[in-house]
């Protein structure tokens, strides 16, 4: 067992009886492609499940949370809980990216702070906890790390811009939205993207961020102020 995940288990006071799995939740596969160790897997399947255990666990804790909501309501709260930024936020919060094995290209290029990477790992955590201890631990783990930072006043952590970009269109009859990636700006360690988002051929926002994700939310959000849309979630 790599002593630094002694370290953050003791931090987060989880002991994996298993501990390959929470090895593998910390592996990127530019590590297993550089070693080519026997056995070692990276972390790609783990964030798969993860993302499922997240999207649940969310979702009840939001059902229980929030009786007065609709269904609408609450799918944009949990929209904005399990979106990229969000999930960095709390990936950057537990220092998860002082843990990650990285091959030697990676690591060079700045991939520990990655947004991607950070988010990733995130849910490989959480698929990790789950096959290890069931949901009930990966909830309880949710319950305590995540959950205490929803505000209870009701505001988002993170708004999803492309996500009411599409609703107002759609209600709207507006015509087809398109994302696009039109520029990536600086060194691969800080590389920026930049997004248009368009409809009908016309360029309704732009937006620049650390990821393609991030930039696209940003294109949302210029969308949206250039309509006069406001956003409001009660």
């Amino acid at each position: 067992m790599n002593r630094n995940l002694k370290h953050l288990q003791s931090e987060l006071g989880i002991t994996f009886r298993n501990s390959d799995l929470l090895k593998q939740a910390f592996t990127h596969s530019s590590y297993v492609n550089e070693h080519r160790i026997a056995g070692h897997r990276d972390n790609e399947r783990l964030e798969f499940l993860g993302d499922a255990v997240l999207e649940l666990s969310v979702s009840e804790y939001l059902y229980e949370t929030y009786p007065d909501r609709s269904e609408g309501e609450l799918t944009k709260l949990r929209a904005s809980i399990v979106c990229e930024p969000s999930l960095v936020t709390f990936a950057e919060k537990l220092n998860f990216g002082a843990f990650v094995l990285l091959g030697k290209g990676e690591e060079l290029t700045g991939g520990r702070t990655r947004p991607s990477l950070l988010a990733d790992v995130f849910e490989s955590f959480i698929g990790a906890l789950y096959l290890d201890q069931g949901l009930l631990a990966a909830s309880s783990f949710l319950r305590k790390y995540v959950f205490g930072n929803i505000p209870t006043a009701g505001k988002h952590l993170i708004i999803d811009y492309k996500t009411f970009l599409q609703e107002h269109t759609q209600q709207h009859s507006m015509g087809s939205l398109e994302y696009r990636i039109v520029d990536e700006r600086g060194p691969a360690h800080e590389k920026q993207f930049v997004a248009e988002v368009h409809m009908d051929g016309s360029i309704l926002g732009q937006g620049i961020g650390r990821s393609k994700k991030e930039a696209e939310q940003g294109a949302a959000a210029q969308a949206l102020e250039k309509l006069d849309v406001s956003i409001e979630i009660r």
